[in-house]
């Protein structure tokens, strides 16, 4: 065979095996390109940049919980991670991680968790401990799944001498004489004896305590349908004379509908310094899905999320750290998971986004200022266990008009943007209640803004992001950006839908500006928080499926990823604040030293980060009036302890460029 002919041969073999393989050759080509394209230093200057975590095998969790503790560290809780099998064995995990250590990953611990904190509230005090309470009592069985009926039970004691522990399994008849087990030990508290004013009479009030109850049979046949639907006496086995006569339960129907999360009441501290949770009180009240928001005094609102029995709770509750007891708050419905700030005039804003759990009703869910510290106790009551807003009660609730598509709220992130002075909230995303609403699209891509320090604040249409989103992550940067990331144009990422998307808010110019994309989608159960670098930290993610037919059941994203903004890529060397007062009071003078203080243009307190559901009430920039000396700077803390609630700190000094000092670590101590 002549040489001219074995080429061509060969050449033709080549070709064939080549066009046989193009797509492949073309997307590794294309991937190589893009990967070369990233790591240029000219991009990571203009768009930033995302590096994988090294995380061990053995510190790898379901991160449902994330908050920058005041050493520093990361604190990162699982509880049950979402996993049923994990919540029936008690098998409950919390890893802190130390991004300080040596080393690329820094270092990683295991704490003991001693409940499933799986959608607990959370919030930092000012001492620097994270509070941390509720969680899961019980996990959802979806209609298709339940097997014996079952519905809530509120039992009541009208003995002012006696206190009864109920124990799980304890039984109860219906007035048809069908059996129902208690599911949750219980401690029913004797009644409040009241003195009238006359000689010799009393006022006797019933304790009540709600207990979730169950048929002790299979099936239809466990099935009780209450007249009317109206609540009913059922009668507590086992009980004799007064006892009998004085403890009872009121209940309506036993069904066979989906029964929901149900909430616990425990509260623990997280002390940073021992590294390990403290018990404290109960809660008076289950919560699973609750909001925590700092008040002025350092105390802590805790309201909405899911109760005992799986009703949506409105008895609000205020944790005071001092005591770490608990004390009833105003009465008031939210949503579960509600984006609450405290405003500077002290009272509370609800920006309309939650993340979870809520009636579809609009007029039930309206954004508004909330002036908690006049709040009535009247309320009514409606089906199905949720309180509706009684004209009274508006009285202390003042709505806020003007939100775009007011019907797309669940699962949206909501900012105070910086400085936090300027009073303006941002709300961004969202979607539908619940997985979907015939007629609405899955998800949006309004963003909205509206400044509280107006005499008549309403909501004013901001720039659209990049793309319609739920779960969106949005983190406050040092140079009074916003960073916007992740989430899915659909319901858990369901169709593959995760966007991956970054994009930087800048309030100056009412605009985003595109930011390097993460390599990792993210949807439900994620989280993202500013680390004291000026890095941020992205974890989690909980898709129902992992492929775009949903038809393979989705997997827990343990892969952590972490962004470096512009302002540490474009060549200026970071200031730094070497050295400078711990403890500060509002309205004090503090020096700090630094050689960089000719290049410090602005100084902000940030407020770190307790997110969880991308929901993050916490974070707030705060900027601080400062002075050049000669051996660096002099700052003057704001006095208004609304604006600037007691607790630590990060304290960045921040350059002409943008470019944030490493974050130095202070404590605001309460008015006095």
């Amino acid at each position: 065979m002549s040489r001219l002919r074995k080429n061509l041969i060969a050449g033709a073999v080549v070709a064939a095996i080549v066009g046989v393989n193009m797509p492949a050759v073309a997307g590794f080509a294309a991937r190589e390109w893009h990967s070369y394209q990233i790591n240029r230093d000219d991009y990571k200057a203009r768009y930033g940049s995302w590096s994988f975590l090294d995380v061990p095998d053995e510190f790898k969790v379901n991160a449902i919980h994330a908050a920058l503790l005041r050493t520093g560290k990361v604190l990162i809780v699982a509880g049950s991670g979402n996993n049923a099998a994990n919540f029936a064995k008690g098998t409950f995990k919390t890893v802190l991680w130390d991004p300080t250590k040596p080393g690329q990953a820094g270092e990683f611990k295991t704490i003991d968790t001693p409940v499933d904190f799986f959608c607990a509230g959370h919030v930092l005090l000012p001492n620097g401990n994270l509070l941390i309470a509720g969680g899961t009592l019980r996990f959802e069985v979806l209609k298709n799944k339940v097997k014996r009926a079952g519905g809530a039970l509120t039992i009541k004691n009208e003995s002012p001498h006696l206190t009864r522990q109920l124990h799980p399994g304890t039984l109860l008849s219906a007035p048809n004489g069908k059996l129902y087990r208690t599911t949750a030990h219980i401690t029913v508290p004797p009644a409040k004896k009241t003195e009238t004013g006359v000689p010799g009479k009393v006022r006797i009030k019933p304790s009540e305590t709600k207990v979730f109850a169950e048929s002790v049979i299979e099936g239809a046949p466990g099935l009780f349908a209450s007249p009317g639907g109206r609540y009913v006496k059922y009668e507590i086995q086992g009980l004799t004379g007064r006892e009998k006569k004085n403890l009872y339960a009121m209940g309506a129907s036993m069904t066979l509908e989906k029964q929901d999360y149900q909430g616990i009441r425990d509260a623990y501290e997280f002390d940073p310094i021992a590294e390990r949770y403290i018990k404290v009180q109960d809660m008076s009240e289950g919560r699973w899905y609750p909001t925590m928001t700092t008040l002025p005094d350092g105390k802590v609102m805790t309201v909405s999320g899911l109760d005992t029995v799986g009703q949506i709770t409105r008895d609000n509750e205020i944790y005071d750290p001092a005591t770490r007891t608990w004390e009833p708050g105003p009465k008031r419905f939210f949503p579960s998971y509600p984006a609450l700030f405290l405003l500077a005039n002290d009272t509370l804003f609800f920006s309309g986004m939650n993340a979870g759990y809520g009636p579809g009703q609009l007029a039930l869910r309206p954004p508004g200022i909330w002036d908690y510290r006049h709040d009535t106790d009247r309320l009514v009551k409606s089906p199905g266990g949720i309180g509706g807003l009684a004209p009274d009660e508006m009285e202390a609730f003042t709505p806020v008009p003007g939100l775009p598509e007011s019907e797309l709220n669940e699962t949206g992130a909501s900012v105070m943007l910086p400085p936090a002075q300027d009073q303006r909230i941002m709300v961004m995303g969202g979607g539908p209640v619940g997985e979907r609403q015939p007629g609405l699209p899955n998800a949006t891509d309004r963003t909205a803004i509206i400044d509280l320090k107006q005499p008549a604040p309403r909501y004013v249409r901001g720039p659209d992001l990049s793309d319609p989103v739920r779960y969106p992550s949005a983190v406050l940067l040092p140079d009074d950006t916003v960073l916007s990331f992740n989430g899915s144009s659909d319901y858990r990422g369901r169709g593959n839908s995760d966007v991956l998307r970054a994009e930087v808010y800048r309030p100056q110019s009412n605009s985003f500006h595109e930011a390097a994309a993460p390599a990792v989608g993210r949807n439900y159960h994620s989280e993202g928080l500013l680390l004291p670098d000026g890095r941020v930290l992205s974890m989690g993610s909980d898709p129902l499926f992992a492929d775009e037919a949903n038809t393979i059941p989705g997997s827990f994203e343990q892969r952590i990823e972490i962004y470096t903004p512009t302002y540490l890529h474009n060549g200026e060397k970071q200031p730094i604040i070497t050295d400078g007062r711990r403890m500060l009071t509002l309205g004090s003078r503090a020096g700090f030293k630094t050689a960089d203080a000719e290049r410090i243009k602005e100084v902000r307190l940030m407020r770190p980060s307790a997110v969880t559901h991308v929901t993050d009430v916490e974070q707030r920039s705060i900027k601080v009036a400062f002075t050049r000396v000669p051996t660096g700077i002099v700052v003057t803390v704001p006095t208004n302890p609304a604006l600037v609630p007691p607790g630590w700190y990060m304290l960045f000094g921040v350059t002409e460029k943008g470019t944030p000092s490493p974050a130095r670590w202070v404590h605001i101590e309460g008015a006095r």
